[in-house]
């Protein structure tokens, strides 16, 4: 079946395409929360947590909050960029729980996150910085070999970079700057692009061609360019439908909705709290104790990233989370135990579209699979390195490497300062 074929067959060294890394210079690392408590599937749960943490003192309040060198109650940090959060000591003053945001955990799980700096390890605010209603962040897939799946997550979500398996890949937004100011392409490579492939070429087609058409490899994600018009349209164009199923109705689109017939439905409802998940192949169906869904496409109970299968990863962190399960070596009377309620109707729901995205990413796989082996194909022709290298792109200036500043941005220091960005 087609979800059993590598989606991004071979692995990308083959001297044709050119690493991401040179198209997309600025990346940033996976954000590392530090304690697993303060991302969850359920905001009622975050905004318990926080209740006992913030009511909690002393050596209490130290135990619940699983200190590390980077953060304990007492750190005082800056706050996160867009957010209005305490910058002051934790255990001083805690202040009103935040409300909390929906990111992407790994390649298709939307999680919610406590924003809140001091809670946070390492949170990346110069992609907070960067995040808005314009922004896309590309999310590169651990690399494991001979693993099926995409190579690429994209999201209009805050991402968190995890990888279920393998090494985490790197975060790299679509724009440097707020209001989809400054691509995050190397420079002068959109005249290339222009002048090969027509002045239609903009920072969100470059992006939707790299969804298509990236292949996967153990130094990171490798592109080639097509100097063909007709070949880089048609990737464009599978790209854009890629990325508008993966965006689930946001920036004005439609929520991914399979064809009448094959929409899946609740034909049971599903248990309070779940202890497993089975496919019934013959039915079509995901059976969840005296729970029943159906109808699911083998495609989508198939479909794996870095080697994972996604619906089994993404119903077991729930069916965890339904009778408080603590993930290893956390405290089983520890915060991650708080707020568990049960299987929720938020995650019925979430679970039946999620279904309906694996599969329509499914179906689509094959005329990405036909898209890389025509450009594997000698007559196509390809953007060489040398040429990048003769119009001036590569090497990248190490500059676009680093964030870009943003002027007149002024966010709360630690301790209630201020700085200007």
């Amino acid at each position: 079946m087609a979800a059993r074929r590598t989606a991004a067959a071979g692995s990308g060294e083959d001297g044709k395409s050119l690493p991401l890394d040179e198209l997309m210079p600025w990346s940033v690392r996976p954000l590392r929360t530090g304690r697993s408590w303060v991302m969850g599937p359920d905001p009622a749960a975050l905004r318990a947590r926080w209740e006992r943490l913030a009511a909690a003192e002393g050596t209490e309040q130290e135990r619940l909050f699983r200190p590390s060198r980077s953060r304990t109650p007492d750190t005082p940090v800056a706050a996160l960029p867009g957010r209005a959060t305490g910058t002051g000591r934790f255990a001083r003053e805690p202040g009103a729980c935040p409300d909390p945001v929906r990111i992407l955990h790994g390649a298709f799980d939307e999680q919610w996150l406590l924003p809140d700096h001091r809670l946070i390890d390492a949170a990346r605010p110069e992609l907070w910085r960067v995040g808005d209603e314009r922004q896309l962040f590309m999310v590169e897939h651990g690399y494991v070999p001979q693993a099926t799946g995409p190579a690429l997550s994209v999201t209009h979500l805050l991402p968190d970079g995890h990888s279920p398996a393998g090494r985490a890949g790197r975060i790299r937004p679509l724009y440097r700057r707020p209001d989809a100011t400054g691509p995050n392409l190397a420079p002068g490579l959109l005249d290339v692009l222009r002048a090969r492939l027509g002045p239609e070429v903009e920072p969100e087609s470059v992006l939707a061609w790299i969804m298509a058409a990236a292949l996967p490899s153990p130094s990171g994600c490798r592109v080639p360019l097509p100097a063909d018009a007709e070949v880089w349209a048609a990737g464009v164009e599978l790209g854009r439908e890629l990325v508008r199923v993966r965006l689930r109705g946001a920036r004005g689109g439609e929520r991914p909705r399979l064809p009448g017939g094959r929409r899946p439905y609740v034909r049971a409802a599903l248990p309070p709290r779940p202890a497993g998940i089975v496919y019934d192949a013959e039915a079509e169906a995901l059976v969840i104790g005296d729970g029943r869904i159906s109808p699911v496409p083998a495609g989508a109970w198939e479909f794996t990233v870095s080697g994972v299968r996604v619906l089994e990863l993404w119903f077991g962190r729930r069916a965890a989370a339904a009778v408080g399960v603590v993930p290893e070596g956390a405290d089983a009377d520890g915060l991650d135990a708080v707020g568990a309620r049960g299987w929720t109707p938020e995650w019925t729901s979430e679970l039946l579209e999620l279904i309906s995205v694996l599969a329509l990413l499914d179906g689509l796989r094959p005329r990405q699979e036909a898209l890389r082996a025509r450009l594997e194909r000698a007559e196509v022709p390809l953007i060489s390195r040398d040429e990048l290298r003769a119009a001036g792109v590569l090497p990248v200036p190490a500059s676009v490497r680093l964030p870009a500043s943003v002027l007149g941005h002024q966010e709360e220091g630690p301790e209630g300062q201020f700085a200007l960005l």
